[in-house]
């Protein structure tokens, strides 16, 4: 089994992926936050706790691959993984072998969870693509038709935005982010609600817009990912799809396409096309070429 962590500012997510290739299943996946001076051990008490509530044995993990946009937690990670699945971790970078260009004046600054978006989505919807992705920030990144990285915008996350609000405004205080009755608020509460969801739906939209036009002919497919997404969807004339496994997915795609790791299929073919060895058939061709 392969072990994926997208390590993001706000949170962690965590999947159990069984099989590789097309054969490949996500089989668990969880929702952690992000503890920027957590330890190795303390990683592993945690996941391991994950592990034995669906009964699933540490040596049933064989490897590990990890997108993470926070460095300083990349030690720990790199120790948790040896210590606990005896494996050095794979790490996605704009290094790692990507199948695609990442077509930015300077490749290294985009981030791993950005290029492992850009591959899962290439991979299951083709392109070109615009993905929304509503994390700390919300990032907004376009695929070209062949999958190469193109570009994209960043924006203030909707949770640190309105937890600004919050700070500096004396008489506001947090509610809950859902949608309100109507646009018009006839309280501070629903009024909040309004700004939020309508707001940032309104932000998605006007810069999923702006990206189109700069694609040219040919309309991208709109996805959007991240805590939030499914929220922002309802509120959106623009995002046509969730897909809460995106980044994972890439970065299982990633991690194979580095170990060159065939998928089940392709290993069969090859074995099924290929007569059996007879022993001693090796040592017979080298006498043979001697001769």
């Amino acid at each position: 089994m392969l072990l994926t962590l997208d390590v993001g500012n706000t949170n962690i997510v965590l999947g159990i992926y069984k099989g590789r290739g097309k054969s490949a299943k996500l089989m668990h996946c969880w929702r952690l936050g992000t503890v920027h001076s957590r330890t190795a051990d303390e990683y592993g008490a945690l996941i391991q706790s994950l592990l034995v509530g669906q009964k699933i044995p540490l040596a049933a993990i064989k490897r590990v691959a990890i997108s993470s946009v926070v460095p300083p937690a990349n030690r720990d990670l790199s120790v948790f993984s040896r210590l606990y699945f005896k494996t050095d971790p794979f790490f996605v970078s704009a290094q790692s072998d990507l199948g695609m260009t990442i077509r930015y004046d300077e490749p290294m600054s985009v981030g791993a969870d950005r290029i492992c978006n850009t591959v899962g989505a290439f991979h299951k919807y083709g392109g070109p693509l615009i993905v929304v992705d509503y994390g700390t920030a919300t990032t907004f990144d376009v695929i070209g038709d062949n999958g190469d990285y193109l570009g994209g915008a960043i924006a203030p996350g909707i949770g640190i935005s309105m937890d600004a609000l919050f700070h500096h405004a004396a008489r506001l205080y947090p509610v809950e982010f859902k949608t309100p009755p109507a646009t018009m608020g006839k309280n501070t509460i629903n009024s909040m609600q309004s700004g939020a969801v309508f707001g940032f739906a309104g932000q998605t939209d006007a810069l999923v817009r702006r990206l189109q036009k700069e694609i040219g002919k040919k309309k991208a497919k709109v996805i959007a990912t991240g805590g939030l997404a499914t929220l922002i969807q309802k509120n959106s004339e623009t995002l046509e799809e969730v897909d809460q496994t995106l980044t994972l997915e890439g970065l299982r795609i990633l991690f194979e396409r580095q170990e060159k790791l065939p998928s089940r299929g392709e290993e069969d073919k090859k074995v099924a096309g290929r007569p059996p060895k007879r022993p001693g058939e090796r040592a017979e061709k080298r006498k043979s070429k001697r001769r």
